[in-house]
C-alpha cells in the first residue's frame, strides 16, 4: 500500500526548463527565479521582489469568453529576465517544484498556484455534481497545468507540510476535502458521503470524503483549507 512521503521544504542552484530557481524559508518560504531566456508567469499578488531589470507584463490566456462567463481571471502576469525574481504566498506553509516534460500535465486546486514557466499552458476545469457540495453548490476549479514543448515547471504552495502519494492502478486513498493539493490526470477524483450514526436516539451526522484512485501521484496538505461558501 502507497505510504504519502513528505516533500522536501529547501531547493538551491535548481536548474531545469531554462531557469534557475531557489526555495528557502521554513515558515513561509520564498521562490526565487533566476530568469533568462525563459519567462514566467504568475498570480500578481504574489510578488515579493525583482531586479530592476525585470519586465513585468501581462500575459493572455487562452479562452477569454469562458473565463468571463466563469469569474476568472483572462489575464495573468509576465515576468522576462535577465534577472532575478521572488514571490511567497501570504500564508504559512511549503513550496514545491512539479518538473513536467512535453506533453505530461499537472491538475492543480484552485488557490494554491504559484508561478509556471512560459512554456506551460494554464486552463482550468469547473467540478460540478456531488462533489460541489462543500463549495455552496456552485462547484469550485480545478487548474490545469499542460507542457507544450520541452521541460516546464510549475510552482505550488501547499498550507502546513506537503506530502505526495504514488497510487497503483486501482489503488484507491479517502482524502479530507481541504487537504489535497493536486493529482495526475489519471488519477480519478469523487466524493463519498458517510454517515455517521452515534447511537440509539442520539442523532447522526456526515462525513465527506475526496477518494482518488490510481494510477498516478496525489499531493496533500496537513492543513486543511476551507475557503468560504459560493452564494
Amino acid at each position: 500500500m502507497a505510504v504519502p512521503q513528505l516533500l522536501s521544504t529547501a531547493a538551491r542552484q535548481e536548474t531545469a526548463g531554462g531557469v534557475t530557481y531557489h526555495i528557502e524559508g521554513e515558515l513561509v518560504p520564498v521562490l526565487s527565479v533566476e530568469l533568462g531566456a525563459v519567462p514566467v508567469y504568475f498570480e500578481h499578488h504574489i510578488l515579493l521582489w525583482k531586479d530592476p531589470g525585470v519586465e513585468i507584463g501581462l500575459k493572455a490566456l487562452s479562452g477569454a469568453f469562458k473565463r468571463v462567463l466563469a469569474g476568472m481571471p483572462v489575464f495573468l502576469t509576465e515576468a522576462r529576465g535577465p534577472g532575478r525574481i521572488a514571490f511567497s504566498r501570504d500564508g504559512a506553509g511549503h513550496v514545491f517544484a512539479v518538473h513536467l516534460k512535453q506533453g505530461e500535465s499537472i491538475e492543480v486546486r484552485e488557490h494554491q498556484f504559484l508561478a509556471a514557466t512560459d512554456n506551460v499552458d494554464y486552463t482550468f476545469n469547473r467540478v460540478k455534481g456531488v462533489s460541489n457540495m462543500l463549495f455552496g453548490g456552485t462547484g469550485f476549479f480545478i487548474d490545469s497545468f499542460t507542457c507544450r514543448q520541452g521541460e516546464g515547471i510549475v510552482w505550488l504552495h501547499g498550507y502546513g507540510n506537503v506530502f505526495e502519494v504514488t497510487l497503483a492502478h486501482g489503488e484507491s486513498l479517502d482524502i479530507e476535502p481541504g487537504g489535497w493539493l493536486h493529482k495526475d490526470p489519471t488519477v480519478r477524483m469523487e466524493t463519498i458521503i458517510q454517515r455517521v450514526t452515534a447511537g440509539f436516539l442520539a442523532g447522526s451526522g456526515q462525513l465527506f470524503w475526496n477518494r482518488f484512485t490510481g494510477p498516478g501521484r496525489v499531493g496533500l496538505q496537513s492543513m486543511y483549507m476551507h475557503f468560504p461558501t459560493k452564494e
